[in-house]
């Protein structure tokens, strides 16, 4: 193994991925993300952004039989997403691009799911990360409005867009989304009980007409606070990341 990257296990290693020993390093999130499609067989699903490979590779964990492809800007993640591409089996071709620049042939497909975990951190008011790759990971280079454009453009109809991003992002998200999407819906992703929601899942579908839906927070620990040492995932969200359960938005 490189001394630069690790291998790390997904899904309770249904997922092996490679990834920097420094720099952007997939988290939960993606994992969450990935949860929350309603994909099936034999749909093909674009993920925006896709750094290693985490949220993809883990839904084709969960569902197999879809139709991949992944859009990248830097370079050695694009390499490392194909890489775990190959070593997970996956059925999927990694595109090294600019997301507002995709290349003409990616523009040809349409889809039926597109995702993104876009970076969380508007550049102008937040601290720049010492690694360049997580700089372009975490902040925000890319207007967020490009993201929903794009995302939306490559939908098949009645397809869906789902982002996962910050809760204090939710309503320029929901501006943007509804300008290009309809039947929007938010899943809020609280730490604890009784805490604020610190993110938000966000779906729309194309052509969609159905009323928006505020659905009921999903809490990620069990307890009022951190105690002891260890995990204190609740069993639903340990599923999830454990056993590849669906993280559905009803």
């Amino acid at each position: 193994m490189s001394d630069n990257l690790t291998q790390n296990d997904f899904l309770n290693g249904r997922v092996r991925l490679w990834q920097p020993k420094d720099g952007y390093r997939a988290g939960v999130d993606p994992v969450l993300l990935a949860a929350s499609i309603e994909a099936r067989a034999g749909e093909r699903v674009l993920e925006l952004g896709c750094g290693a490979g985490a949220a993809f590779l883990c839904l084709a964990a969960r569902v197999p039989g879809l139709v991949f492809h992944a859009v990248e800007i830097q370079s050695a993640y694009a390499e490392l997403a194909r890489r775990n591409v190959e070593e997970n089996g996956a059925d999927a071709t990694i595109w090294e691009a600019d997301l507002t620049a995709l290349p003409e042939t990616l523009r040809q497909f349409q889809f039926h799911h597109v995702l993104a975990n876009p970076p969380y951190f508007d550049r102008t008011a937040s601290t720049r990360a010492q690694d360049a790759g997580r700089d372009v990971a975490m902040g925000e280079a890319t207007p967020l409005a490009d993201w929903v454009a794009v995302a939306a453009k490559r939908l098949a109809p009645k397809g869906t867009a789902t982002f996962i991003h910050r809760a204090e992002r939710l309503p320029e998200l929901l501006s943007l989304m509804g300008a290009h999407l309809g039947s929007l819906e938010v899943l809020p992703l609280q730490a604890r009980l009784g805490r604020a929601a610190g993110l938000v899942l966000v779906r729309g579908k194309k052509g969609g007409r159905a009323d928006f839906q505020l659905h009921a927070p999903v809490t990620l620990h069990d307890g009022a606070a951190h105690l002891r040492d260890g995990e204190s995932y609740s069993a639903k969200i340990r599923a999830v990341l454990r056993d590849g359960a669906a993280l559905p938005f009803g």
